[in-house]
């Protein structure tokens, strides 16, 4: 048995993609799943595989991030309704690619808010009452871009560095709470993301993650309490490689390889 078996679990952007797949695999470790995105029907296309499937209990919220009312009213059709989340995933975000100066501000400032501002209102709603029973999990989907500058995207890899140390940070404060929290970095991963951003090209499929890969590597770090996890062995390398190399020198390589996505290319919801 999992341990989510029984247990409830709450995965935001979960229509497609690494979000989905966390559903998938929850559902199938017998958890009780709420899955919340912007799409309506595609949810309800994902609650009903699942249901179908693994016979799960599976909740629909659909919600939009990038609203402020989205994070309390996701709290208070759950928590807030005595519906207890033993897991969080903090899974939904976006990013756009293009020069900062020419992405139009407002698409830049949903990002940080969706990314972001969202992440954590939901990360303090939810940890309060994990805390109260001293049991809980949180897992704060952040990137390989954490770890760096990435020109041409420079908002969205920002805001996965915010989420890495974030991740971190609560990691050591909830530790004597019996809540763990856990920063899963995955690296460019064979979903929808590559394709609506325009960047399929520069990405060999086969060299790529799966989704369920990714969720694999997060729920085992979970399990074992760690703080950080970097999907695949290959991004564990560059990542370790990236400590040894100075950090401008790995900027202007990153500027490099995104260039040509300074046309202001948009990436739309999830990994």
């Amino acid at each position: 048995m999992s341990e989510w078996t029984g247990k409830t679990a709450l995965v935001t952007g979960a229509s497609y993609g690494i979000g989905e797949a966390f559903a998938r695999r929850l559902a199938a470790d017998g958890a009780n799943v709420i899955i919340t995105a912007r799409s309506r029907d595609r949810l309800d296309a994902v609650a009903n595989g699942l249901r179908s499937r693994y016979g799960a209990d599976v909740t629909v919220i659909e919600a939009d991030l990038s609203q402020t009312s989205a994070p309390g009213d996701i709290f208070h059709a759950t928590e807030g309704r005595g519906r207890r989340v033993d897991l969080l995933v903090n899974n939904a975000g976006f990013g756009a690619a293009g020069d900062f100066a020419s992405v139009p501000l407002e698409r830049q400032i949903e990002m940080i808010r969706v990314n972001v501002i969202a992440l954590v209102e939901l990360s303090h709603l939810f940890l309060q009452p994990m805390i109260k029973r001293r049991a809980g999990a949180i897992i704060q989907v952040a990137s390989t871009a954490s770890f760096q500058g990435v020109p041409y995207t420079s908002i969205y890899s920002a805001t996965k560095a915010f989420i890495l140390n974030f991740g971190e940070g609560l990691w050591a404060e909830c530790r004597e709470y019996g809540v763990r929290v856990l920063a899963l970095c995955p690296g460019p991963t064979a979903t929808h993301f590559q394709a609506v951003a325009g960047t399929s090209h520069l990405r060999n499929p086969e060299k790529m993650q799966t989704p369920e890969e990714v969720v694999e590597a997060g729920l085992r770090a979970l399990a074992k309490n760690r703080s950080v996890a970097i999907s695949g062995f290959s991004n564990k390398l560059m990542v370790g490689a990236e400590r040894f190399v100075p950090r401008k020198l790995v900027t202007r390589i990153a500027a490099k390889l995104y260039r040509p996505f300074s046309n202001g290319a948009d990436s739309g919801i999830d990994r």
